[in-house]
């Protein structure tokens, strides 16, 4: 075998240790003194590597105790290169979101890390060909440059621990749900942000002038169709322009090109008193997203949108052209729900600004 082909291979090892959450573990990859680095923990040997994985999936006496519902999905796999005239291998980098619940505590958190693995492979003589001598992972909430390059930097153990302290607190009482919300990967977690895939889906749309008005024609025009959350509302820069309320209805499942439309959409839409309504569709996107709990006033939204902006650039990312005149938001809670409210700002990723 070759040392392109046993990187190849490896890649395909790695993908499938990411989808099973290392159940199981193929240690014949790894060197027995492998050592790992994360942003609070490091350690060395393969017997320790694997015992940290097992616990975290609950496969050990203390996981067992501390963990539920570890998931890790894994977005790219990059790097391996091989050089032809040293052999050389060049680091591969996978990309990923890990999710676990700390179910020790009575309300059950669940702790969200989005993040590069660095593996540094090198020849081997062993039956696979390649062997890895050390991984490095960095965090997108911690270890982001702040200059705008998108590359990663070492921080102290107590920035860490402050982020992964920071996700087990309770979040208080939350308001009701308007519905259902639509799907979504978690592409990164950032600091102040997080970035999502959203798949196609289709819509009830109208323009609108009060935001109860346009949410009480829209919960009459969807009566039966189990309509999804969030009410998505667009604001054009000029004060002239419409105002847009959209609540999502069907979205693409895996397999499909386009999101089916129900009947009563496609019967009702533009008739009688829904004749300004009209299904709209929208295609994948990768959408950035800050969060804020005050009310919706436009005042608000316009601040979140700026500091969403802000960080995006901190962080390397870059907002679609189409977004720039454009005050694009999320409102998910049930009308006059009581609780603290969830609201979002959204900004689409222009193709190409962003790693996925």
């Amino acid at each position: 075998m070759t040392t392109k082909d046993a990187v190849t291979q490896l890649k395909k090892i790695l993908t499938k240790e990411y989808t099973t959450f290392f159940a199981p573990m193929y240690t014949e990859y790894y060197s027995p003194t492998v050592t790992f680095t994360d942003p609070m923990t490091s350690f060395s040997g393969v017997d320790k590597y694997q015992n940290n994985v097992d616990m975290l999936a609950s496969r050990t006496l203390m996981g067992s105790i501390l963990f539920t519902d570890a998931r890790i999905a894994l977005h790219k796999v990059t790097g391996g290169d091989v050089d032809d005239a040293t052999g050389d291998i060049s680091d591969i980098v996978t990309r990923w979101t890990l999710r676990v619940t700390a179910k020790a505590f009575p309300w059950k958190p669940t702790a969200v890390f989005s993040g590069i693995s660095v593996y540094e492979v090198v020849p081997s003589s062993s039956s696979v060909g390649v062997q890895i001598l050390h991984q490095t992972d960095y965090w997108d909430s911690v270890n982001l440059a702040p200059d705008g390059s998108g590359e990663y930097r070492t921080v102290d153990k107590g920035v860490a621990i402050q982020d992964f302290v920071g996700q087990l607190k309770p979040g208080g009482f939350q308001a009701q749900a308007a519905g259902p919300e639509l799907p979504y990967q978690l592409l990164r977690k950032g600091d102040g942000y997080e970035v999502r895939s959203y798949p196609a889906y289709n819509g009830a749309t109208l323009p609108y002038n009060r935001r109860d008005e346009g949410m009480g024609s829209l919960g009459s025009f969807t009566r039966g169709m189990k309509p999804l959350a969030p009410a998505l509302m667009e604001v054009q820069s000029s004060d002239t322009s419409d105002k847009y309320m959209t609540w999502p209805l069907t979205f693409t499942a895996p397999g499909e090109t386009t999101p089916p439309v129900p009947k009563e959409a496609k019967e009702r839409a533009g008739e009688g008193q829904w004749r300004t309504i009209r299904v709209t569709n929208e295609p994948a996107k990768i959408i950035a997203v800050g969060r804020f709990t005050d009310a919706s006033m436009e005042p608000v939204i316009r601040i979140a949108d700026r500091e969403l902006r802000k960080v995006l650039k901190r962080d390397g990312l870059v907002p679609a052209k189409s977004s720039e005149d454009v005050l694009k938001f999320a409102q998910y809670d049930a009308t006059y729900s009581m609780g603290q409210r969830r609201g979002e700002v959204w900004v689409e990723l222009e193709e190409g600004g962003h790693p996925w």
